[in-house]
């Protein structure tokens, strides 16, 4: 049953995606709480998201692509890696038709993490 959000949790919106995008969430959402493991699962904008004392880290399934938000702006070099996958405001796009960078997901979630912790260091 979807609540007032959109989805009751993670679990219905993935069983509610097109069935090529539901082993990429399933697996974006197992690196990411691999990666971290404190974070917990929530459902905002209508999206899978996970937080810890805020949302830091939204996946969403779309018809040609699986995106991830909001942009990572505090590591220099993980920004440079993502450049093939990011749009002009930094949010990761990652095409159904392609290899999954998983762990490069993985990282992009830790980092996340940290950003939205209040402890961003340029590096």
């Amino acid at each position: 049953m979807e609540s007032s959000s959109g989805f009751a949790d993670i679990d219905a919106y993935i069983a509610a995606a097109d069935p090529a995008a539901r082993p990429i969430l399933r697996e974006i959402r197992r690196v990411v709480k691999l990666a971290v493991p404190q974070a917990q699962e929530t459902i905002s904008y209508r999206m899978p998201a996970f937080k810890l004392k805020r949302i830091f880290f939204y996946f969403a399934a779309f018809k040609k692509h699986v995106g991830v938000y909001p942009p990572v702006t505090g590591d220099k070099r993980l920004k440079k890696e993502l450049l093939p996958f990011s749009n002009d405001k930094g949010n990761l796009k990652f095409p159904l038709n392609a290899p999954i960078p998983y762990e490069l997901i993985a990282r992009v979630a830790a980092a996340l993490s940290v950003q939205y912790s209040g402890d961003v260091h340029d590096v």
